[in-house]
């Protein structure tokens, strides 16, 4: 029996299932933060182990703030193809809405903007969120694309949580969840 989260919730859209993520994560979340593909969202210099607390972190913010990142499948099946959702570790300063794309053939069909989407509202309303940011290193240009398309736009007056990191912010949607 593979370990989950007990009591998260799980989010529905057209094509996808957003779950908490778990241990049947690890290997689409390890081919993903090992590839040049999760350049933006991790050190360049990232190993097997660090991959290992990476998802260790994923997971255990779910349990230390009582939300965290969801894991998007398509609806039907349990493989992990990204995660998003909302993002709030200790030292960061604003709460964050995030995605990525695990599996390279999932990429531009738009199941992150159908994900983070659900998420925002997700954040916004049980969660009871007023304010949401997305931190995209400035040379992202599809994350940039993908906020912009949510709606969001950079901030200039907000502070990023790395240097080098734009800040956009999300509006609150019409109804959210």
């Amino acid at each position: 029996m593979i370990p989950h989260l007990a009591g998260t919730p799980v989010l529905e859209t057209a094509r996808l299932t957003l779950r908490a993520p778990g241990a049947q994560d690890w290997e689409a979340w390890r081919g993903f933060a090992l590839s040049d593909r999760a350049r933006f969202v991790r050190a360049p210099d990232i190993s097997g182990a660090l991959a290992w607390r990476a998802m260790g972190h994923m997971i255990g913010h779910w349990v230390l703030r009582g939300f965290g990142s969801f894991v998007y499948c398509l609806k039907g099946t349990d493989r992990a193809i990204g995660h998003a959702g909302p993002w709030f570790p200790a030292t960061w300063p604003e709460r964050e809405i995030g995605w990525t794309v695990w599996d390279p053939e999932a990429e531009g069909k738009g199941y992150a903007f159908e994900a983070a989407r659900a998420t925002i509202a997700h954040a916004f309303g049980p969660l009871g969120w007023d304010t949401a940011v997305s931190y995209i290193d400035q040379e992202n240009a599809r994350s940039i694309a993908l906020a912009e398309r949510l709606g969001a736009r950079p901030d200039p007056d907000a502070r990023p949580n790395e240097p080098g990191l734009l800040v956009f912010r999300h509006p609150r949607p019409e109804n959210p969840a």
